[in-house]
Formats: C-alpha cells, sequence, structure tokens
C-alpha cells in the first residue's frame, strides 16, 4: 500500500482498529501465557482475568473513539458552521483546517468554493449596481412586469409614471377580471397581452389624457419560457405637437401664399394675352398684381420676424420709454382711418406717469398697431374702439396696463385658447371684409410682449366685440 492510503481517513480508521485489536490480544497474550500450562482449576481467576482485559479493552476503545471524534467529527463541524455562515451571507468565511486527510482535502475545496463564489457575488453587485446606475440615469421610464402583471421592477421614472397614471380615473372594462393585470396602467393592457401570447417585440404611441407616449415592449425569457415583459415609456407629446405644428405651417403658409400667386398669375396672363382694353383696365390689373406683391412681402416678413423671435434672436433696443406717448402716436396714425370707416377711436390714459425703465419703442408701437389693425377689421362701422393704459400693482411689482377694445362681432369662446398660435383665423366669429392680414400678426405680438417679460390675453364675447389686455412691468428683472 502507497503512503497517501495510510493519511486518508480510511487508512487511519484501518490502523486504528488493527492497533486496537493487536493490543487487546497483546495483553490478553500477555496475562493467559502464565496459564498455558495450567489445569485452569480455579475458574475465578479466570473471570478476573477476562473482566480486567474487558475494561483494558473499554477504555482502549473509548479512548480512540475519542481520537476519531476529535479528528473527524469536529472538522465536519467547523464544516456546517461555515457552510450554515455562506448560507447566511458571510462569503468571506473560510476553514483553516490544516489535515493532509480527505477533511484537508474537502477543507480547501471548500475555501476555494467560497472565494470563487464570493468574486460571483461581487461581480453580480457591481453588475446590479451598474445596470441600476443605468436605469436610474435614464431619462425614459422602464417598468418590468411577471407574466401576471405585477411590477418586479422600475427605475424612478417608470416609477413617477405609475404613480402618476394610478391616480387617473381609467375606465372599467366589464370583461377584464378584477384581479388580473391590476398593476399594468389600463393604456398598456392590450400590447402587454399581444407581447405574452405573440411572444415578440411591440411598439407603438398610447394616448394619457393630453400627453402622447412611445411605448416599446419585449418579453422577458427564462429557458425559452416568456416570464414577464419589459415596456420602455418616453413621452413624446412634444415632439408630437411640434410635428403637428410643422405640418399645419406648412399647409397654412402653402395656402396663404396660394392665394396672392394665383391672382397674380392670373391677372398677369390677362395681361399677356392683351384682354386689357384700356388704359384704365390695365392699369388696375397691374395695382391688383402689386398689392398681391406686397401682401407677399409682408407675409414673408412677418414670417421671418417670428422665426428670429422664437428662435431668441430678436434684437431690442431696451432702453426708458414713454408709452404714452408710443400708444399717442399709433392713435393718431389711425384716426384718419377711423373718421373714412365711420369708428369712433378714442384713447384714454389713466395715468399720468407711463414710464417703463426699459423698453423697445419700435416693437411695442409695432404691437399696438397690429392689435388695432385687427380691432378695425372686425369692427363695423357706427361702432367704437378704445384704447385704455394706467398703471396697476401686481404681485411682481409695479406694472402698466393696456387695453384694446372694439365692439365688433366678438371670438368665440372656443377660439380664445388658440388665437395667439400662428396662421390661426376665427373665421366662424369673424367676418374679414377685406383681404386681411397673414394669420401671424397676434403670434408676433404675443412674442414681442413675452420679450418684455409681460403678458396679453383677450376676453370676448360673439357679437359684443373683443378686450386685448397688456401688462408690461416697469422694471424688468
Amino acid at each position: 500500500m502507497s503512503l497517501n492510503f495510510w493519511r486518508s481517513l480510511v487508512g487511519k480508521l484501518w490502523a486504528t482498529i488493527i492497533v486496537l485489536v493487536a493490543s487487546v490480544l497483546i495483553i490478553m497474550a500477555l496475562f493467559l501465557l502464565p496459564y498455558i500450562d495450567v489445569t485452569f482449576a480455579n475458574s475465578t481467576a479466570i473471570k478476573k482475568l477476562f473482566t480486567i482485559v474487558a475494561i483494558i479493552g473499554f477504555s482502549l476503545t473509548t479512548f480512540f473513539a475519542l481520537f476519531l471524534f476529535t479528528k473527524i467529527t469536529q472538522p465536519m463541524q467547523q464544516l456546517i458552521r461555515a457552510a450554515d455562515a455562506i448560507r447566511n451571507g458571510k462569503y468571506d468565511t473560510r476553514l483553516s483546517l490544516r489535515t493532509s486527510d480527505e477533511i484537508g482535502e474537502l477543507a480547501k475545496s471548500f475555501n476555494h468554493m467560497a472565494a470563487e463564489l464570493e468574486d460571483t457575488i461581487r461581480s453580480l453587485n457591481h453588475e446590479k449596481e451598474h445596470l441600476s446606475s443605468v436605469l436610474r440615469s435614464m431619462s425614459d421610464a422602464v417598468i418590468t412586469f411577471n407574466v401576471e402583471g405585477r411590477v418586479i421592477l422600475t427605475n424612478p421614472q417608470g416609477q413617477k409614471v405609475l404613480y402618476i397614471w394610478r391616480d387617473m380615473p381609467w375606465k372599467e372594462e366589464d370583461d377584464e377580471p378584477a384581479d388580473f393585470y391590476h398593476e399594468v396602467p389600463e393604456p398598456l393592457y392590450a400590447m402587454f397581452e399581444r407581447v405574452l401570447v405573440e411572444r415578440v417585440d411591440k411598439s407603438g404611441n398610447v394616448h394619457v389624457k393630453q400627453s402622447v407616449w412611445s411605448v416599446h415592449m419585449a418579453p422577458l425569457y427564462s429557458d425559452n419560457v416568456v416570464r414577464g415583459v419589459v415596456a420602455v415609456l418616453r413621452d413624446v407629446t412634444d415632439e408630437v405637437n411640434q410635428e403637428k405644428i410643422r405640418r399645419d405651417f406648412l399647409v397654412n403658409i402653402s395656402h396663404e401664399i396660394r392665394t396672392p400667386l394665383s391672382m397674380m398669375q392670373g391677372y398677369s396672363e390677362a395681361l399677356l394675352d392683351g384682354m386689357a382694353t384700356s388704359q384704365e383696365e390695365s392699369q388696375e390689373l397691374i395695382q391688383v398684381i402689386h398689392d398681391e406683391s406686397l401682401r407677399m412681402g409682408r407675409l414673408v416678413k412677418d414670417l421671418l420676424d417670428l422665426s428670429r423671435m422664437e428662435a431668441g434672436h430678436t434684437d431690442m433696443a431696451m432702453k426708458p420709454l414713454d408709452l404714452g406717448e408710443v400708444i399717442e402716436r399709433v392713435y393718431r396714425k389711425f384716426l384718419v382711418r377711423a373718421k373714412d370707416r365711420d369708428i369712433m377711436l378714442t384713447y384714454e390714459p389713466l395715468s399720468e406717469d407711463l414710464h417703463l425703465q426699459a423698453a423697445d419703442g419700435d416693437r411695442l408701437e409695432q404691437v399696438f398697431t397690429n392689435l388695432l389693425d385687427n380691432a378695425f377689421r372686425h369692427t363695423p362701422a357706427g361702432k367704437s374702439i378704445k384704447i385704455t393704459a394706467g398703471r396697476q400693482h401686481t404681485e411682481l411689482g409695479e406694472a402698466l396696463q393696456v387695453q384694446v377694445k372694439d365692439d365688433g362681432v366678438g371670438i368665440a369662446i372656443e377660439d380664445l385658447p388658440f388665437i395667439f398660435e400662428r396662421f390661426y383665423k376665427a373665421d366662424k366669429a369673424r367676418v374679414r371684409g377685406e383681404s386681411g392680414g397673414t394669420g401671424l400678426g397676434l403670434a408676433i405680438v404675443k412674442n414681442i410682449i413675452e420679450a418684455h417679460h409681460g403678458t396679453i390675453s383677450a376676453d370676448s364675447v360673439v357679437g359684443q366685440g373683443t378686450v386685448f389686455t397688456i401688462i408690461l412691468p416697469v422694471e424688468i428683472k
């Protein structure tokens, strides 16, 4: 037998038994040899001999049992305690056994396993922290559901979406079980079910009240079995609105340009074809072409002005300004038009001090010109237009309030929230008596007022007139 066998646990047990048996035999032989040739007449002596041998054998057995307990049982107990410690999360637990038998090899294997497990757990924790950091830094909402529709993982944005959506009064579906998918928000129900059934990615937009959300859902697999669904949500309301504004802008600008272009083309073709039979008719056709070209020029100019303002590139010559002088100048400019249209135009300053510490007089004159031009185009003869200006105290400090009030046809209440948008024309309530403007005037007015840190609002009743109210802070902070 090799030397390694005697170092093994089996070898030690075998050697122990051999030593134990040999010891018993030797002891018995030592006591029995003097009596070999005796006739054993004294039975008491024989019983005493065997009693002594038995006691000695039992003592030796007990001794070797304690030896085995020390060499085998105690290391196993240490191994059990170490395994329990690792089970409780103490992955740095190690065994300090230094023997060359199977228990020593088991201790080495255990320590190696514990080290590998600790490294694996550490790597998993690093990956978990990395994933958590990525999820927290994402601007998109990420929500993970199990197959029962319960939330198992979210990032802060996803938690916020769930919190907001759960407070919304969704419409209950009659055929939906009350306790099924109870954590999946109502807008995601249909897509969630399709992903579970078809086991493929799904994408689309969902409308939630006034918002639009882009949603992408993908199944989560475990051993080729779908165990859940991960949903990535992004609020695309602004993008959708911007796209709608872009489409509306293209439609409106095409409509606005098409009319003067058609008229210019038609009248120019009439001139080329010699349809004008007199100098007066030729002059009239040329005048129409000239007027329409001016209208296109105004449209292009207004578009450029509005684009620069919305991009924040408006050049404002801000300096101390007497707003009363600006209003007075615009008022006098429209007096002749008021007489021609049989409209009573009045200006009433409610305060003597109408000074602004920083304002652009030319831009504000453009504001009041646009508002008065609007009022004249929608106020019939025999009615009145009134301008008032005065100081007032607001929560943000002293301010000037200017109102332009007309007795015209008015604006329908459903149109009021949109009159400051580009190309919006409340034609249902306003009857245009002339070719009118470009549909950009009020949008430009709003941008100029906001550039002065002011506000503009409109109040109107159909058939009774409209009031535009402008509030400009005296001091821009």
